[in-house]
């Protein structure tokens, strides 16, 4: 007798708790590499999610430390963004291993690559005497082209869906909503810059010709990764002397190659952020608009 009355206490128990409101879902821990990756988590995602990004907008994401700090992120994400085709390559396979979370290994559903979703631009290390640099898989610097981040927005939002149906239609409404905002921003920005020609430091900035009327044609890098010298400096006066053009390199790289353009040609030459300055909507099109300002810089 005394059974039964202990299971119907235990049982009245348990209805009252099935009957108190359930808790609201903790939000999906994302972890991104670059500021840019955290922009389209934090706008895809919307309240579902929490994001930290690893590397700071001012520098160079090809040449980070596995620190402590990122392990301690990525062992508490539930899932990770990566640019992937090498960018991060010098240091996030450390930073996963020191983590030890399964959630953030390669293969993963929770491991969302850029670059295998995207197609890339044809990079100058897959050809001719720069092969086996960097950059082997191609270009790996699309955050500098709106458009191919408005389809990884929309690429992320199906994988969120799949992670998360419950909210897989807030998921595509945003991912939209973001793609519509960079299609106009672009369109709008494009149409008030002139055509020209650019020098730029690295293949970072290669992205601009995908949506501005714009041609690259020069490298300050003898090849990716490789100090500029007074050789290569000096062809590249040569090649160019005479002409019209811009120079333009990331704020993170040394000026003194692109200041020697600009005495010997006349080209004016503009430091440029790679990445916004938060991981915010508001944040990449406040980065697009400094491009084109850049451009238009006398």
């Amino acid at each position: 007798m005394r059974f039964m009355r202990n299971r119907g206490v235990g049982a009245l128990a348990l209805a009252l708790l099935l009957s108190l409101p359930l808790p609201a879902l903790a939000a999906l821990n994302i972890v991104a590499t670059t500021a840019s990756l955290g922009m389209l988590a934090n706008e895809v995602g919307g309240e579902q999610v929490s994001v930290t990004v690893l590397a700071a907008p001012d520098r160079d994401a090809h040449y980070l430390d596995a620190r402590p700090s990122f392990m301690a992120a990525l062992r508490r994400a539930d899932m990770l963004l990566e640019v992937g085709a090498g960018l991060e390559e010098g240091w996030l396979p450390a930073a996963q291993r020191g983590a030890a979370n399964p959630a953030v290994n390669s293969g993963r559903e929770t491991h969302f690559v850029g670059a295998s979703i995207l197609p890339l631009r044809r990079s100058i290390t897959m050809d001719g005497p720069n092969v086996g640099h960097v950059h082997a898989e191609g270009n790996p610097h699309f955050n500098v082209d709106p458009m191919r981040m408005a389809s990884l927005g929309e690429a992320l939002a199906r994988r969120l869906a799949r992670l998360d149906p419950a909210h897989a239609e807030a998921y595509h409404a945003r991912a939209g909503a973001l793609a519509e905002t960079l299609r106009e921003q672009t369109r709008q920005l494009a149409e008030g810059v002139a055509e020209q020609r650019i020098v730029v430091y690295h293949e970072d900035l290669d992205y601009l010709e995908e949506w501005l009327p714009v041609e690259v044609v020069g490298y300050l890098e003898p090849a990716p990764g490789i100090p500029p010298s007074a050789r290569h400096l000096g062809e590249l006066v040569g090649k160019l002397q005479g002409t019209e053009g811009r120079v333009l390199y990331a704020s993170f790289q040394p000026a003194k190659g692109a200041e020697f353009l600009q005495r010997q040609l006349g080209w004016p030459a503009t430091s440029v952020a790679l990445e916004p300055q938060t991981p915010t909507l508001e944040g990449y099109l406040a980065l697009m608009r400094d491009w084109v300002d850049a451009l238009d810089a006398r």
